[in-house]
This record gives C-alpha cells, structure tokens and sequence, in this order.
C-alpha cells in the first residue's frame, strides 16, 4: 500500500516536466535552457533585450508560487453552521498557503473569483511572503500585527521596496488562482489609482493581455472639497480578467418585446427597423420602393437610409412572412415596413445567450457606494466593527453578471475581510433560485485595541466574517420566505495549521525501519481523525464541502465522505472484520493509519482483501 505524501503539488516540477514532454533538448539535470527554448517557438536570441515588467523580487515571487508546503486544513465543527449539509466553506489562514492547499481539490473548478486585496496606500497593511529566507530577518520589520508575527507589515511610502512588495504579494496569489478557474472562469480584482498601473501588468503575464476583459470604474463616494491639487478620486477599478476565452457575461434582458398574433400560434416574434444607416451608392441593391402586395401602398426608399433586404430577396422575406406592414396588426403603431424576427429563432441563434444582454462598463448606480458598504455591516451589527467594505450590491451584481448562465457554480474570495462575498453569494441566491457555492479566506487579522470591533468582543477579521455570514444568512432566509427553501446559509469553519504528520514522518529516508520503530507515532497527538480525514481530502484532491458520515464497526470507528469517493478508519490494530466490511463497500478510495495493522503481514492481508472483494479501490496508508 501507498503512503499519502500531504505536500502540496511541486508546480514548478510539473512545468519542468511538461516543457521536458514537448521539447526533451531544452531540459538537462532538470534545468531549463531558456534560450534554447526560445529558439524552439521561433524567436532569434540576440540579447536580452525585451519589453517586460519586472520588479525587485520578481524571481523570488514566481518561485513561491510554486514551491510545495507542509500544512494542512483542520475542521473546526463547533464554529461552523450547519456542517452536515453546508457546501460553503470558511477558512482562516494566511491565502498563499491556502490557494496551494485548494490547488488539488479545486483545479478548475472555480467559476468566479472576486478579491479586494491591500490597495498599497501606505497606511495599510501588506502580506509580507517567507520567500525561504530566515523568520528572524522579519522581526526587524516594523509594524508586524499578525500573531505569527511574520505576515503582516505597515508598507509606507518611504519604504525603498513600496511598490515591489506589494507585487511580490499579489502575483504568486493570482498565478494560483489563475489555477482553480474553470476555463470560462474570471476574477474581478478591486483596486484604486496607487497600483492599478502594476496590477494590470501583473494580470497580463499571469492571465495573458488577450484575456482582459474590462477596467470598470466604480464610484466609491460623492466628490469631497478638500483634496490634494483639487481634485476629489471618488472612483476606483476593478480590473477584470477571464481563463480563457469562452467566458461571457451578460444580464437577463428585457428589452426584446415579443408579441402573440392567431396568425402565427404559439409562435410569438418581435419586430426590427427595416432600414440601415447606408446610403444608395454603397448598397444600390437596397435602394428601392418597397409596394405592398395586399394594398399595393409603396413605401419609398431613403438614399441615406437603404432597406436592409434587396429588391430581389423581397419576395422570399414576404413569403416567409418575415415583413410586416402599417395597418397588418391593430396593436403594432409603425409607419413604415418592418423585419419580423420569430422568438424560436432567436433561441436557436443566440443559444445559451438566448434572453441576456451584454454589460457594459458603466456600472448601475444600484452597485452602490462605500458609505452603502457601511450600511450593510452596520445593519446586521449595531456598530462600526469593519471599515470601508465593499457593497453588497456592488458584489452581488459582479455574481450575477458572471454566473448568469450557471446559477450552481462555485465563487471564491481569499481576501474575504467582512466576507461581502459571502453576503452577496447567498443574498443572489434568495433572488433568483440559484445554487451558487462560496469559498472564503481570510487571515485572522488581529483587531487593535480600541477599536469598535475590539469593544464589541470580535478578537479578528475572521471572528468578524463568520458571525456576519451568521446573522446575514438569517436575515436573508427570513426575508426570502418560500425561496429560502433550499437556501444555504450554512458554512464549514476550516482552519490552516502545519501538517498533522511528525517532522519523522517527512524525513523517513534518514531512518531505518528500527529506529523508526522507536517513536510512537507518525502523527501529532492533538489531531483527531476529522483532521486526519480532511488532510487525506486534500492530498487527494476530493471537494472539502460533501457529505460525511461516520459509524461504529466492530467497536471502530469509520468514516464515509461523499457515498463511497473515501472511506477511512483511522483507529489502531483494527480487526479483518472492518477492513472486509470497508472493503465490500467498494469505495473510490480507503485509508487507513499505519498503526491500523500491527505487522507487514497484515498489510499484505489487507491488500488481499480488497484484491479479493474490491479490486479497483485506491488504499493508502498515514
């Protein structure tokens, strides 16, 4: 049996090997020859000479987005709600380390990302990344607020590395992200004016220029007088990106009037201006009088407004009753002849477009404003306790436009703060029946003291997130009435720690089989078997947010996730009895603790086993 390896994927490795795959010649010793790659795609390598964005720390940022970690997610049951049914998930931690973690279990599968990171005003704070350099070298810095005491700093503007360590931050976590889309994925990232510059050339390497989609400017408050140079900012950006290119976004359109005639049954159609703005000269085929057969009225043409048919496909559009005349139908108030477009066609030609239209970048005024992000939280808690949230509104309608031809689709946020995404995820689905999962992530931001959110009791952001979803979800399901049926507003609590496993355990080349009989266990002793069981999740890159149930066999204790994707006993000296029965069970996969079976040859009994009744179950051994 297989052991589990609980390290993140090495990224870098498998690019390595893909680059190896398709040019074996640019690889050696497991090292890239850059330039001869270059000459291999077509370029001629005269120099270093190219346009390109860089910073200080580049180098060091790309590494880290792919270098492999050690840590795990632990469930936190008596935080969460509604754990048994919930398909939300909550988690504390720094985000690099989680968006590494998700890499197994949500490569491409996230339709929609929103994140409101650190705009690098100077006066907030900045993820500072352990790019494998000594913890002692970040003592040094000034204003470390966090409890690990080496992931938060105060970024001033007299920093000589401001605006490279706010890139070094922001690009490993997009080149993650970028990962767990789908591919008609996107992510919308809010920004202001101080790095917006560097955020688009940021998402241009990351996401690729051709897959911008939009800047939106978005009103943050009404003009202020005293301003430097007298000039009030009220607008910021969000700065949208898409996977790949078969995203799009739309709106539920109203505009298309479809009418009902006894001439057409059950065939509803619409009508469209006959004439386009061309002139005779470029179109004289257009350029005609139009009589009608049943009156015999003409209509003349207009030089610089020709009809869109021509003289001699008149007669087929007649026939196919696709012209309409003043005076055909009593509710029609037209003057001259129209285009018939029948609704069935319109479905067949627009697909799953069919009944949306396109957005444009000048956002409703119901996005809201910030002071309307204010009133959002301070509704639900009495009290000022987060500053400068994003509005509902504002995130409920970047969902919708997103996810509107797929209402059951994952939304992840790993800057979650106040968890607005959260918020605007469940508030949608009230609306409009959907099923949309979120994904928050948020570091336990530590709440200075004095402040309102202090005073109320809240010890963190994430204290802060989580009771908001709480009393949003409520709120939301009350209002809702019928439509809250099926609404969830529940969400598992998950928690970042390092791995459950030893330090032994990661270093059993350095051991032989006697010694390693002297520990007691590979695993730490304050981890339960959820965290066993959630850490085996990840390794194997299954969802953290199905169904899980757990029963006594033989007087142990077994875990089912998903109806059979795993089922694990993590108890020792198990007996046959409940290996056979997991085995009979025919699960995707089965786990097991190395300390389940007392001797090799017990393993080899249980491998026999499930060659015996399971054949293609996956077992691994912790």
């Amino acid at each position: 049996m297989d052991k589990m390896k609980f390290e993140t994927t090495d990224i870098t490795a498998e690019n390595v090997a893909k680059l190896a795959e398709l040019f074996p010649g640019v690889v050696a010793e497991g090292k890239v020859n850059v330039d001869l790659l270059r000459s291999y795609v077509g370029e001629e390598v005269f120099g270093d000479e190219a346009y390109e964005f860089t910073w200080v720390g580049k180098r060091a940022a790309i590494a880290e987005a792919g270098r492999p970690i050690r840590k795990t997610l632990r469930p936190c049951e008596e935080e969460s709600r509604d754990w048994d049914s919930t398909e939300n998930l909550y988690i504390e931690g720094d985000n690099l380390d989680v968006l590494k973690l998700l890499q197994e279990s949500y490569l491409g599968k996230v339709k929609m990302i929103y994140i409101d990171p650190p705009y690098n005003t100077g006066n907030d704070f900045v993820y500072r990344d352990d790019f494998s350099q000594r913890h002692r070298e970040y003592e040094e810095e000034a204003g470390v607020f966090d409890e690990d005491g080496d992931r938060l700093f105060l970024n001033t503007e007299s920093n000589g590395r401001f605006h490279s360590d706010w890139c070094s931050m922001i690009y490993p976590r997009l080149v993650l992200a970028r990962n767990l889309l789908r591919d008609d994925g996107v992510v919308f990232i809010s920004i202001d004016d101080g790095e917006v510059a560097q955020l688009r050339k940021i998402c241009d390497e990351v996401f690729g220029a051709s897959r911008f989609i939009a800047q939106f400017p978005w009103r943050k408050r009404t003009a202020k007088s005293d301003v430097p140079f007298g000039v009030s900012q009220d607008y910021e950006w969000i700065a949208a990106y898409a996977k790949g290119y078969s995203f799009i976004a739309g709106i539920e359109s109203s505009s298309r009037k479809y009418y009902e005639s006894d001439d057409y049954p059950n065939r509803p159609w619409r009508i469209h201006d006959m004439r386009k703005q061309t002139t005779a000269s470029e179109r004289p085929n257009s350029f005609f009088d139009i009589v009608n057969p049943k009156t015999g009225k003409s209509y003349p043409a207009n030089p610089n407004a020709v009809w869109r048919i021509t003289k001699d496909t008149f007669q087929n559009y007649y026939d196919g009753g696709r012209i309409v005349f003043p005076d055909d139908y009593s509710f029609l108030n037209i003057k001259q002849p129209v285009l018939r477009y029948f609704k069935d066609d319109d479905a067949k030609k627009d697909r799953e477009r069919f009944g949306y239209s396109s957005i444009s970048t000048n956002l409703p005024k119901e996005v809201g404003m910030t002071q309307d992000g204010t009133k959002d939280v301070d509704a639900l808690f009495d009290s000022k306790v987060f500053g400068f949230p994003k509005p509902v509104s504002l995130i409920r309608y970047l969902i919708q436009i997103a996810s509107i031809m797929d209402k059951d689709s994952i939304i992840l946020d790993f800057f979650s703060g106040s968890a607005a995404t959260a918020h605007a995820v469940m508030q949608l689905n009230a609306e409009d029946g959907g099923k949309r999962k979120f994904i928050m992530v948020q570091l336990p931001e530590v709440c200075a003291e004095g402040t309102e959110a202090a005073k109320a009791g809240y010890k963190n952001i994430c204290e802060i997130g989580k009771e908001r979803i709480r009393r949003a979800g409520a709120k939301i399901k009350e209002e809702a009435g019928l439509m809250a049926k099926d609404l969830d507003i529940g969400f598992r609590v998950l928690k970042l720690d390092d791995s459950n496993m030893n330090d032994v355990y990661y270093a059993a080349s350095e051991y032989t089989q006697e010694n390693l009989s002297l520990f007691e266990s590979n695993i730490k002793p304050d981890r339960t078997d959820m965290d066993l069981l959630f850490g085996c999740l990840l390794d194997w890159g299954l969802p953290l947010s199905m169904p899980h149930t757990h029963e006594i066999i033989d007087g142990f204790t077994v875990h089912t996730y998903n109806g059979g994707d795993l089922i694990a006993c993590f108890a020792d000296k198990i007996s046959d009895a409940v290996v056979k029965e997991i085995a009979k069970r025919q699960p995707l996969r089965a786990v097991f603790r190395d300390s389940s079976f007392m001797s090799s040859p017990e393993k080899i009994n249980v491998a026999e086993i499930f060659k015996l009744f399971a054949p293609n179950t996956t077992v691994k051994v912790i």
